[in-house]
């Protein structure tokens, strides 16, 4: 109860809204009757600025004062001096000074941070001079800014009065969208006032500024000290709270509505309303003393509500708010007014149940500050009934009106709403001369008088005279009387505006209203050209719809009927259950002809003027084609709604009661039929452009629609929907939807990378609305529409957010709610709910999964269907995370109280999991977090209902909002961890059609097929052989190095101090252990940093990562096998030629001592002897000699015995059986005739022919052609080894069983041990012979007696040169040179040359992994166009690659400089490596030449392998000079050079090639060759990388008829396809399966290694499809079968189709 006021007391306060006077002080003052509410008088108050450059700033306040204390700060005289602070609102306080004193004035302006100071005498006037020195005031008015301005620029929004703010500016996702944090910066008020309207919070309009408090350090230093505290000044107690600079909320909105766009102002008003906040009817510009009226503003706002006469039927009506011609009651002030006008609104409009301040009032936060633009603002806001006697405070519908500010300012505004009001309630306190505004005659409302008793000049005699005078009725006055509480003048109040309503004089739409605005000179925000151009294009098409399901009959064929027979088309040639016993290929063929007949009846249809009309329409400029779809939206939404909405309630009551079944079908296929959106446009402008795409690419029609994916990606841009599924066929239209996001590709690039969050849950769950309110978003959520299908909507993430987020864009999905199994059996839509979830699972980085924990049988269904998607994606390779939201849990502790739901939840999860898992065979999948990381503690958010309290007057509940807001902060902080994960666009379009195709099939995880995961597998496998190559490469050059110091062990080059050779090689091999356990480390590293790094969408090939570890395991074992055998090898051959060595050294120390004394004794004779007679006194010296020395014949091996004893240790764990099979047959009668496999006895002979009966195969032909390509392999391992002319040793022959084995363990042909034993027996038998010889030969080579008659001819000519004392220094060196040096260096080059040879083919795409290769050598089959080379490749695999590899390294290196550069490469750091040598040895004056040339080699020993027979031999009967014979050394080196460069350049390729140590054909072909595993259908060669993968895989199966499979009966070849066999209900049988017939689609069962993924494209394997078409006849004859029945479709396929399939068979790009 409010005291009543003496007579002159002022309320300076006004109405509720204009507060104490504001916190601002301009200098400006004007006298604007507008600008308060209540003064009685006015004082005009004008005031300059001045400076005072010599002023200093408080240290405390920041003001600036002329005084400065002791400590240098500013004297801060505030405290103890009166302070006004005066704005150009006039201030009704009067400024007085008691007599006799002078008061100090201190006038601040607080923005300006200026201040003026005056002293004033007493009784002086209160207006305030003109200072001396300034200009006219006139003049510096001009000047200055105006109110408006200067309030924009207070809240930084001065940028967008002129660029008007957009959606995409506000909806953006940066650090403040997840920050509360306001900061220091007034700016972020409007920012945050729209972060929380966009999110519907109804605290939005809690505002507060940045501290402004002058006394704020004092304050808070007086508050933390005590004593202080006790003596404070009581004074305190009286100050204002409002310590803040800061807004009126109605500043703060009328500030953004002036400063948004239209589609900015329709948000922010559909927001308001569902906020229950007031929207703006009339928006003025204070500076253009203009409003206008927003009608596009609230177009978007839709209510629902039951009037009175509707409550017994439960019906309700639903409606576009600007389109109900409702009564509008309005609310004014005149004059001054002491009652709270919008208080008393608020308590009007909502009973103590469910209390809201609708409108802003004085008592609100910030509501006292005092406006400064939004005086004239006239807001609506509408009261609806719920049909609810006991709650409805008004029982029919009505719109309240509340015009801020007094109506004698704003004229147009008062006129405006009497002109559509059904009443207008009047405000005052007194009234005079102003009531002239109430008698206008063309007011055609109602005028109720409100007055406020407290006011003493109202007496019941005034009342009567202005009765009187206004032509009104006692029932039109209303007085609040000082006994009348606020409750009892609400009631009486309610009562009059009851009795309005009963019979309302006016019903009008805002619509309608603008007719009256147009009248009045106020403008429409409608009026734009743009809106209006927009309208008209919409109305154009819309006015054409009577009937909506025959509308869409008329104007979309092209997505009715003909689009879901292309669908049903589509899935069939996935599934083909309808098969029957028809030819796969043939089936599939006629699918695809109806497919095209389908499109060719889309074609033969004209486009609709409909659809002309809309395609012109969203092809015009930006802002007019936004206005054009959101007519058209609105529009059609008028138009479902009012059959839909009925349909939607009675579906969900049918639903309620599962027996309604086939009223529950029918209804919803109304509701299908019914619906229609401007989804259904974009439907049938898909098909369109897709069906073009089956016209001539020369069509003018299809040349026509190519701009169509554009504009639809512009459209996405500009943040509209885009349907991806469409939930009525349940189809995706791929390439539609692909050329769409392509050219939004080509829109944004490079600026491309998105984030996908995604919404999944129950039908009617609020999964949109929870986006919207998250996202700010607008997906369909009214009554009348539902989601189908999904749609995905495009949100900018701004610059400064960018690098956090590793994103440009975030992409938000919205679904369709999934059925619960009752209503899914009815339109058999598990297979849609399934697709539907995979899909978008697949393509998210985040899933939300909307759950309601109520009813735990449907979430136990909805969660099955959620799991069995999450296991999918986790089986191939993408790990999307979720986060379960439960709706509607208010309580505060939900998250505590949930701990058991949440158990319950996780142990649900956990049988989903199982469940799924057995279904995709999986089942390693125990738990959910197997699948994927979950932590039940946060992945859970509870939140609280929509509405607070009963709709449709409630608000939304702040707990929804505030909740909402955690939880976008919450996947906001998720996304940041998804960096790693984000796609492209482009990449994101290929994952919607790999996980579409796949989705499609009834086994999902084994028909994914995804150009990205295939390139991530491409990039890893190519980083694998780099890995791999460098550590063979890097061991190839530890191995030769430890070859060289074997070969050099014991002789002078030798650069180990250990003597004995066992001890050498322990040494040897411990070093080899040590660098490969260092290989093997460092490439697993680089594996695992591999795996860490973020890019390169490593994480789809996770799951190989284990194949590639165990493949990097079994390259060390296989190369450490074959690095010790190596160095075993050759130290037991260096110590077999230590004997002979001796030998041949001690007989050559006695010829030599022969020579000297020949020498000796010819010189005694004194007498001049010709070459002729020292020739012939040599000769008889020499066969003397060699007479005295005892040659013994040199024992060979026998390699047979040998080789036998390996054989028998092969096969030694075979058992008995084996042994006695080697035991029948002499190794020395194997291997003579070429190997032909025949079975052994009758019995053997019967078992093989059944078989072969059996499988339809002849096995006696398979197992010849594995023992074929066995033998084959051997034969070049053992003539690797003839090649080298080396001695026999034991690895040889272990190495060749080594690959017998491993090939017979591959090879995919049923073998038995008869089969291996005879195979084996052959080669061992072969290889020994040849070894045999190799041996022989070795040994002859190396004899003694050969050795020392080979060296006679230089024994002779260096007598002669001894005898005749000649100089040998040149020829010696020569000698060293040629017979040393030479040799060692060509031997280098040669050990060299085949690692820069395979470094040089790597460089090539072809060689760079396993696919690339199969990809160069199949198109360059296809290109020669040869039969021959096609049988070969098929029938001979190995060796045609073999073939083909040696090929292309004759083409690299036959012609041009590669390989003379290489070489020189290597020249060139011999012969420096020498000349190196050989300046440091001469460096060192060694005592002798044998020291000398002996250092000579021990310098380049660790390179260069220097022959000690060579050695040896030069250093007989040596006496050059040392000095000299190092000077004709380096120019013989010289000589050298450019004699081994001239016989490289004379040297054929071929010959290098059989000379290289490494040979590169075979490095090459152990690199592309793989597994050798084939497809056991078509035999295509397995693709995968690495050795020990687990899993094989082809990339281009074959028709099964190239893999010599044929008809039973017929005996024609087969063309079925293995990619089209595993889905079909086609049965195989083989040896694995028993013989016993098998269905293709549980091939898995018996070939659970191969993974053939099914592939319903015709085009997949159009490659070999062209080769059979080509060469069927010859494959006929050369398989001994029946030519093939071709289908039609293979016989269009041209070679240029052919090439294309294969590249993107194995995603060539």
């Amino acid at each position: 109860m409010e005291e009543p006021r003496s007579d002159n007391s002022e309320d300076i306060y006004g109405e509720e809204d204009e507060g104490p006077p504001s916190a601002y002080t301009d200098c400006e003052a004007d006298y604007q009757k507008a600008a308060t509410d209540d003064e009685d008088s006015f004082v005009d108050l004008y005031c300059e600025e001045e400076k005072d450059p010599g002023s200093t700033t408080c240290a405390d306040c920041e003001a600036d004062y002329h005084e400065t204390g002791t400590d240098g700060k500013a004297v801060c005289r505030h405290v103890k001096t009166t302070q006004y602070k005066i704005s150009h609102e006039l201030i009704s306080q009067p400024l007085e000074t008691p007599v006799g004193e002078m008061e100090n004035h201190i006038v601040i302006n607080c923005r300006e941070e200026e201040t003026l100071q005056e002293t004033t005498e007493p009784n002086d006037s209160t207006e305030i001079s003109d200072l001396p020195g300034k200009p006219n005031l006139e003049e510096e008015r001009k000047t200055q800014k105006t109110n408006l301005e200067r309030l924009l620029e207070d809240l930084g929004l001065e940028q967008y009065h002129r660029e008007k703010l957009s959606l995409s500016r506000i909806l953006g996702i940066d650090e403040k969208t997840i920050t509360d944090e306001l900061g220091d910066c007034k700016s972020n008020i409007p920012l945050n006032f729209l972060k929380k309207l966009v999110m519907v919070n109804v605290t939005a309009r809690n505002v507060k500024g940045v501290s402004c408090d002058l006394s704020n350090s004092s304050s808070e230093s007086n508050c933390d000290d005590e004593s202080d505290s006790t003596e404070s000044n009581f004074e305190d107690l009286f100050e204002s709270p409002n310590e803040t600079e800061t807004f009126n909320p109605l500043d703060i909105m009328t500030a953004l509505l002036l400063c948004s766009d239209g589609f900015v102002q329709q948000e922010l008003a559909l927001k308001m309303s569902m906020c229950q906040f007031s929207v703006p009817l009339l928006l003025p510009n204070c500076d253009t003393q203009q409003c206008t009226l927003m009608l596009w503003a609230m177009r978007d706002i839709v209510k629902k509500y039951r009037p009175s006469d509707l409550s017994e039927s439960k019906g309700f009506i639903e409606e576009r708010i600007v389109l109900s011609e409702l009564p509008m009651i309005s609310f004014v002030r005149l004059g001054e007014c002491s009652l709270s006008k919008s208080e008393i609104l608020n308590k009007l409009l909502n009973n103590s149940q469910q209390y809201h301040d609708t409108f802003v009032h004085r008592d609100m936060e910030s509501g006292d500050i005092q406006r400064r633009i939004s005086n004239g603002l006239t807001e609506m806001t509408w009261y609806l009934p719920c049909g609810n006697k006991n709650m409805d405070i008004f029982s029919e519908p009505v719109a309240i009106a509340n015009l801020r500010g007094d109506i004698a300012s704003f004229e147009t505004q008062f006129s405006f709403l009497c002109q559509t009001s059904a009443a207008v309630f009047v405000f005052f306190d007194q009234l005079d001369s102003e009531c002239e505004l109430l008698m206008n005659k063309n007011h055609k409302a109602q005028i109720f008088l409100v007055g406020n008793q407290q006011n003493k000049s109202l007496t019941p005699d005034v009342l009567k005279k202005l009765a009187t005078r206004l032509n009104l009725t006692k029932n039109n006055i209303i007085i609040k009387t000082d006994k009348t509480n606020d409750a009892d003048f609400v009631k009486s109040l309610k009562k009059v505006v009851s009795s309005v309503l009963t019979k309302p004089q006016l019903k009008m739409s805002v619509e309608q209203m603008a007719d009256v605005a147009y009248e009045l000179g106020i403008p429409v925000d409608e009026d734009s050209p743009e809106c209006q151009a927009g309208k008209k294009n919409a109305d154009a098409i819309t006015a054409e719809i009577k009937d909506t399901f025959q509308f869409k009959e008329n104007q979309f064929p092209l997505q009715g009927q003909i689009w879901k027979e292309l669908t049903f088309l589509e899935k069939e040639e996935f599934h083909l259950r309808n098969i029957g016993s028809e030819n796969i290929e043939n089936y599939k063929s006629n699918l695809k002809k109806k497919k095209e007949e389908q499109r060719k009846k889309q074609n033969s249809y004209a486009m609709s003027n409909v659809m002309t009309c809309f395609i012109n329409a969203i092809a015009s400029p930006d802002r007019e084609r936004c206005y054009f779809l959101k007519w058209m939206r609105m529009n059609l939404d008028n138009l479902s709604r009012i059959k839909l909405s009925g349909l939607r309630e009675l579906y969900k009551e049918k639903c309620k009661d599962s027996e309604n079944k086939q009223e529950i079908k029918e209804i919803d296929q109304q509701l299908s039929s019914s619906s229609l959106g401007v989804e259904h446009f974009f439907r049938e402008m898909g098909q369109i452009y897709e069906a073009s795409l089956y016209l001539p690419e020369t069509d003018p029609s299809r040349q026509q629609l190519q701009h169509l994916p554009k504009l639809c990606a512009q459209l996405l841009l500009d943040g509209f929907p885009l349907e991806l599924v469409d939930g009525d066929a349940s189809n995706i239209p791929l390439r539609w939807v692909s050329d769409v996001l392509s050219q939004l590709n080509d829109l944004v690039s490079p600026k491309n990378k998105i984030l996908v969050v995604t919404v999944l849950g129950v039908q009617s769950t609020g999964k949109s609305t929870l986006l919207n309110t998250m996202f700010g978003v607008q997906f369909a959520v009214s009554s009348g529409r539902c989601t189908r299908g999904a749609f995905m909507l495009l949100i900018k993430v701004n610059e400064d957010f960018k690098k956090v987020l590793n994103c440009d864009f975030m992409m938000i999905i919205d679904t369709e709610g999934l059925k619960s199994p009752e209503l899914a059996q009815l339109d058999n839509s598990h297979e849609h709910d399934n697709e539907l979830a995979t899909l978008v699972v697949g393509l998210s980085n985040i899933t939300i999964i909307n759950v309601a924990m109520e009813n735990s049988t449907e979430m136990k269904d909805i969660l099955q269907i959620v799991v069995h998607a999450f296991l999918r994606m986790k089986e191939v390779g993408k790990k999307p995370q979720c986060q379960f939201v439960h709706q509607n849990i208010s309580d505060v502790s939900a998250h505590e109280k949930n701990l058991r739901d949440r158990k319950l939840l996780l142990e649900q999860l956990n049988e989903m999991t199982q469940a799924a898992a057995r279904m995709e065979k999986r089942e390693e999948n125990k738990n959910f977090t197997d699948v994927m990381e979950y932590n039940p503690d946060t992945g859970n958010c509870y939140i609280p209902g929509l509405w607070n309290g009963n709709p449709p007057m409630a608000p939304v509940n702040a707990g929804y909002s505030e909740t909402v807001y955690e939880l976008k902060k919450n996947i906001i902080q998720q996304l940041r961890k998804c960096g790693s994960t984000s796609n492209n666009i482009l990449e994101f379009r290929e994952w919607i059609t790999s996980l579409w195709n796949a989705v499609k099939h009834e086994n999902f995880i084994f028909s994914f097929r995804n150009s990205l995961v295939a390139d991530a597998y491409m990039r890893l496998c190519t980083e694998y052989n780099q890995w791999e190559w460098e550590f063979k490469k890097e061991m190839y050059k530890w191995v030769t190095t430890a070859e060289i110091r074997i070969s050099n062990f014991g002789t002078a080059a030798a650069s180990s101090e250990i003597s004995d050779m066992n001890e050498f090689v322990t040494e040897l091999k411990s070093e080899a252990i040590t660098e490969l356990i260092k290989w093997e480390t460092k490439i697993l590293e680089n594996l695992k940093k591999y795996f860490d790094q973020p890019e390169g969408h490593v994480y789809l090939v996770e799951g190989y990562r284990e194949d590639f570890s165990n493949s990097i395991k079994s390259l060390r074992r296989q190369t450490e096998r074959s690095v010790l055998n190596q160095i075993t090898a050759a130290a037991d051959i260096k110590q077999g030629m230590e004997e002979l060595d001796k030998i041949r050294a001690t007989y050559t120390e006695k010829i030599e001592k022969a020579v000297y004394a020949l020498i000796n004794e010819c010189r005694e004779k004194k007498v001049q002897m010709m070459d002729k007679e020292l020739n012939e006194c040599f000769d008889k010296m020499w066969t003397e000699a060699m007479n005295t020395l005892s040659f013994s014949e040199q024992q060979t091996l026998n390699v047979f015995t040998s080789v036998s004893l390996q054989l028998q240790a092969n096969l030694s764990h075979k058992g008995s059986h084996a042994c006695e099979l080697l035991s029948k047959k002499n190794l020395k009668d194997c291997g003579l005739e070429p190997f032909k496999y025949t079975p052994r006895g009758v019995h053997e002979n019967f078992k093989v022919a059944i078989k072969g009966i059996l499988t339809s195969k002849n096995l006696v032909k398979e197992r010849q052609e594995v023992a074929d390509t066995i033998i084959s392999a051997c034969n070049d391992c053992v003539w690797d080894q003839i090649k080298r002319k080396t001695n026999y040793h034991d690895t040889y022959i272990q190495e060749i069983l080594h690959i017998i084995d491993e090939k017979l363990n591959k090879a995919d042909v049923d073998t038995d041990i008869e089969f291996e034993v005879s195979l084996k027996q052959h080669i061992c038998g072969s290889a020994a012979r040849k070894f045999q010889k190799m041996h022989e030969e070795f040994i002859q080579e190396n004899d003694p007696y050969r050795c020392l008659q080979k060296n006679k001819e230089k024994f002779c000519t260096d007598f002669k040169d001894v005898f005749y004392e000649r100089d040998q220094c040149q020829k010696k060196a020569e000698e060293f040179t040629n017979q040393c040096l030479k040799p060692a260096v060509e031997n280098f080059i040669y050990r060299s040359l085949g690692l820069d040879i395979v470094d040089k083919m790597l460089t090539k795409e072809e060689f760079s992994t396993r696919m690339s290769f199969q990809y160069s050598i199949l198109l360059d089959l296809i290109s020669k166009s040869a039969f021959e080379n096609f049988k070969s490749y098929i029938r001979s695999y190995e060796d045609y690659v073999k073939s083909w590899i040696s090929g292309r390294i004759k083409e690299t290196f036959s012609f041009g400089s590669t390989l003379c550069e290489l070489e020189d490469k290597h020249l060139k750091f011999c012969v420096n490596h020498i000349n190196d040598a050989i300046t440091k040895v001469k460096a060192e004056n060694t005592d002798s030449l044998r020291t000398f040339v002996e250092n000579i080699c021990k310098e380049v020993g660790d390179k260069l392998v220097i022959s000690q027979d060579s050695l040896d031999a030069f250093m007989v009967l040596n006496n050059a000079d040392q000095e000299q014979f190092g000077h004709w050394l380096n120019e013989c080196v010289e000589e050298m050079t450019e004699a081994l460069r001239e016989k490289f350049k004379s040297t054929e390729f071929e010959t290098k090639l059989s000379r290289l140590h490494i040979k590169p054909e075979n490095e090459l072909f152990t690199r592309v060759i793989g597994c050798c595993k084939q497809c056991p259908f078509c035999k295509i060669p397995c693709d995968a990388g690495g050795k020990n993968h687990t899993q094989h895989f082809a990339s281009l199966h074959r028709p099964n008829g190239l893999g010599l499979i044929k008809s039973k009966d017929s005996k024609k070849l087969t063309t079925d396809v293995c990619n089209s066999l595993v889905i079909s209900n086609k049965r195989f049988r083989c040896s694995v399966t028993n013989n016993e017939w098998c269905p293709y689609t549980k091939y898995k069962n018996f070939f659970s290694d191969w993974d053939i993924r099914a592939d319903v494209s015709l085009e997949s394997s159009d490659y070999w499809k062209y080769v059979m078409a080509t060469y069927n006849k010859d494959f006929a004859e050369a398989y001994d079968a029946q030519p093939a029945d071709i289908p039609d479709s293979w016989k269009t396929i041209t070679m240029e189709k052919a090439k294309k399939s294969l590249k993107e068979s194995f995603n060539i790009s």
